[in-house]
């Protein structure tokens, strides 16, 4: 495996896996229950939450591919709104949105600040994968369809390496 070969992994999604019950400093077992119906709750509205950000993205990535505003600004953006699309994914169930805007992140830390045609190129892959996996509800791995999207994202990702 290269070092730019992805891998979904589910996390848990329950909050009593993450804090203590019982003793001090620790949250009561009703308090827990209530928190994880609460994100199941907002697991409704993810899709639209996602969809909006793809926007966002979109919006400043065309400013960036035109070369409007400043570069530099727009590369942060992106960078800003992918790291938020990173951190949201696997708590709704979306994994391949957390990894491909993961290796969005990366791939934007490793340009320095300055970007080419082909490095363009690469970040309006990361965002049509990630508009791709929200416009076809690719929950989990995505099966087939997400082994396939993140081959082809690693691929790319070791060409230009």
């Amino acid at each position: 495996m290269s070092e730019n070969t992805g891998r979904v992994i589910r996390p848990p999604n329950q909050l009593n896996s993450k804090v203590t019950i019982g003793g001090p400093g620790a949250v009561d077992a009703a308090a827990l229950e209530r928190a994880e119906k609460v994100i199941a709750s907002l697991a409704g509205d993810y899709v639209d939450w996602a969809k909006d950000d793809v926007k966002k993205i979109e919006a400043v990535f065309q400013l960036l591919k035109t070369g409007k505003g400043d570069a530099g600004e727009n590369l942060n953006d992106v960078f800003q709104i992918a790291h938020d699309i990173k951190g949201q994914g696997g708590s709704f169930d979306f994994p391949l949105m957390t990894v491909i805007a993961s290796h969005l992140c990366r791939f934007i830390e490793n340009l320095d600040g300055k970007t080419n045609k082909v490095s363009i190129e690469i970040i309006g892959l990361h965002i049509n994968s990630l508009n791709l996996v929200i416009s076809r509800g690719l929950k989990g791995d995505g099966g087939l369809a997400g082994d396939q999207l993140l081959s082809g994202i690693e691929k790319v990702l070791e060409k230009r390496a």
